[in-house]
């Protein structure tokens, strides 16, 4: 199977480290013409290496991710890529406290719901398109992290998939998700990580049928996937992508 993407407007949230990164590099290098946004200037210009156009955007901010979208080519297709847990460790539910809960909110679920709409007019008037959201096992089941926001924005971000799926699907764009199970590629997983101790970490590897971790290509792949024509009777649906789990 080779899949290709020459001529093809690819946009990238969370483009910056991580996940995104490996996803923005993985269609530059199969022809794709890449945009990547994210919250650090620095890092998305490593992330680009010149091949690929960049910009700091906060994704929950609605009229910023209308004047990116409006200042590049029509997104054949749109990565919602950004998220994560907003620099926050698990707590108990009464020290929850609101702007906690909707910094990761905004991160995850707001932000992937803010820049679908931003590029879903054109593709509708193209009556073509592909939408792939990065979810979390934590959107299908209870968060390893123990954080409650994030468990329901990554809900949020399996809702929003189906929703758009069927509101979409008549103009020919196919909206579906990726399931991540537990990846280290960013300091928030490797803190995660290095909090389980030897002991923990052993019976989280021994819970994956595969008996490893995933990888940041992993996960790029199985986008690369549904983004591709290979898949193009496929929408709705959310793939897990976490080495099976006991």
């Amino acid at each position: 199977m080779n899949i290709g993407f020459e001529g093809r407007v690819v946009l990238v949230t969370g483009a910056d480290h991580g996940i995104g990164r490996t996803i923005a590099r993985g269609f530059a290098d199969r022809g794709a013409r890449v945009f990547g946004c994210g919250l650090d200037a620095t890092s998305l210009a490593e992330t680009s290496g010149g091949r690929m156009g960049v910009a700091v955007v906060d994704v929950a901010d609605q009229e910023a991710v209308q004047r990116f979208v409006g200042g590049i080519p029509p997104v054949d297709i749109l990565v919602n890529n950004a998220g994560g847990v907003a620099g926050q460790t698990k707590r108990p539910i009464e020290d929850v406290t609101p702007e906690s809960i909707q910094a990761i909110m905004n991160a995850n679920a707001i932000g992937s719901f803010t820049v679908s709409q931003a590029v879903a007019p054109a593709m509708k008037a193209r009556g073509a398109g592909r939408i792939v959201n990065i979810s979390s096992g934590a959107g299908l089941r209870p968060s390893l992290t123990g954080i409650q926001a994030y468990t329901m924005a990554k809900h949020a971000v399996v809702g929003l998939t189906r929703q758009l799926a069927l509101e979409l699907g008549p103009f020919g764009i196919a909206v579906n998700s990726i399931a991540p199970g537990f990846v280290r590629s960013n300091p928030a997983t490797e803190r995660q990580w290095e909090s389980y101790g030897a002991e923990g970490q052993k019976r989280l590897v021994e819970g994956i049928h595969l008996r490893r971790l995933g990888t940041s290509e992993d996960i790029a792949h199985a986008v690369m996937f549904l983004a591709s024509d290979y898949a193009g009777w496929i929408s709705g649906q959310i793939l897990q992508v976490d080495g099976g789990r006991a």
